[in-house]
């Protein structure tokens, strides 16, 4: 009788080539994802991911609608193009974060199987969403909009370094940006007309003055009030070396390095008595300002301003240092054209102003 042929399976088809790839590795690729969103996805792959996830140490963070403070969703936060609501301090208080942790309602807790690694909450803050990550290093949030409101074809950027408290500040500003055309420009807009580098009379008569210095005190209450609500996250996670905080549309950034984070942990954290943010010091201002500026990639800039603040106590010392990293943090402030526009205002005139804490 002929005997039958065995069938064997190959042991190599039942084999997943993806468990060869050592932990690091798929850590590694994992860092690269970095969203949030996007590797709370991942966790749901497998048992391994769920477990890799919580040791990202590279977060992005991008919160794409922000709800009241009791929790209901406000319709004027969530149309992108509603006008920014009046009373700046209700909208910058706005910052919890709803739409980013559904992802990880299945994201289980490694050393208990069926307990939820994030509670089932119906809104969540960006505190909340991260706490279960135990790495952090690196982490960037991305609110959905700027802080301040301002008018159509007006220029407003700034960006502030916090340690315990505001360490610089930098803010850019033009009353009008467009694009350069052929046509011939107004003369005393002109980049040919005179220019002693001196402001003139009729900034100072026609609102030009009073107008910076709200985008001034505006900045910083954005600035101080992203730092107050950081308080959490930071606590929360003693690995962090670098955070950033900015926005969809590129108006303004607080970052914080080591050395800052570590001086925000160990120093007492100085509130406004008006409101919940970091109190701002008693602070000198460098003011410079041109008519007109020319700017690569086509970009014209109506009333450039450029203004650095830095705490008087600091600023007053003779830590050359202190002043060259100063130097260092303003020419690197902004990118591309911008960029360009703040090594051009550096060269111009500088007044000095003087502001009191708040």
């Amino acid at each position: 009788m002929q005997s039958k042929s065995k069938i064997h399976a190959d042991p190599f088809i039942q084999l997943d080539q993806f468990d060869r790839i050592p932990d690091s590795l798929v850590l590694l690729i994992l860092n690269k994802v970095a969203d949030v969103r996007a590797l709370g996805r991942c966790s749901a792959v497998s048992k391994r991911f769920n477990s890799l996830v919580p040791l990202v140490y590279n977060i992005y963070v991008k919160i794409d609608r922000v709800v009241t403070v009791d929790g209901d969703a406000s319709d004027e936060s969530l149309n992108p193009s509603s006008p920014k609501p009046r009373n700046l301090f209700s909208h910058l208080l706005k910052i919890m974060l709803l739409s980013i942790v559904k992802p990880f309602h299945h994201l289980r807790n490694p050393g208990n199987g069926s307990k939820p690694l994030l509670p089932q909450l119906s809104h969540h803050s960006p505190a909340q969403v991260l706490k279960n990550f135990t790495q952090i290093r690196h982490l960037r949030i991305e609110l959905p909009a700027g802080d301040v409101g301002t008018e159509d074809g007006v220029l407003l950027k700034w960006r502030a370094e916090f340690g315990s408290t505001l360490q610089n500040c930098v803010i850019l500003g033009g009353t009008q940006i467009d694009r350069k055309t052929n046509a011939c420009r107004d003369q005393d807009l002109s980049p040919t007309s005179e220019d002693n580098g001196s402001i003139p009379e009729s900034f100072y008569t026609n609102g030009g003055l009073k107008l910076r210095v709200v985008w001034t005190i505006s900045s910083l209450i954005a600035a101080s009030t992203r730092h107050y609500l950081l308080r959490p996250i930071i606590k929360d996670h003693p690995t962090l070396r670098s955070l950033i905080l900015t926005d969809a549309d590129e108006q303004g950034t607080l970052c914080m390095d080591v050395d800052q984070l570590k001086e925000f942990r160990e120093k007492p954290l100085a509130a406004s008595a008006s409101a919940n943010r970091t109190q701002v010091p008693a602070s000198n201002m460098k003011l410079r300002y041109a008519p007109y500026l020319e700017l690569p990639e086509g970009i014209g800039m109506q009333g450039a301003t450029l203004v650095a603040i830095r705490p008087s106590v600091e600023g007053s010392g003779s830590n050359g240092g202190s002043r060259k990293e100063a130097e260092t943090f303003l020419n690197d402030a902004f990118d591309g054209p911008f960029s360009s526009a703040a090594q051009a205002l550096v060269k111009r005139r500088t007044y000095l102003l003087e502001m009191n804490g708040f």
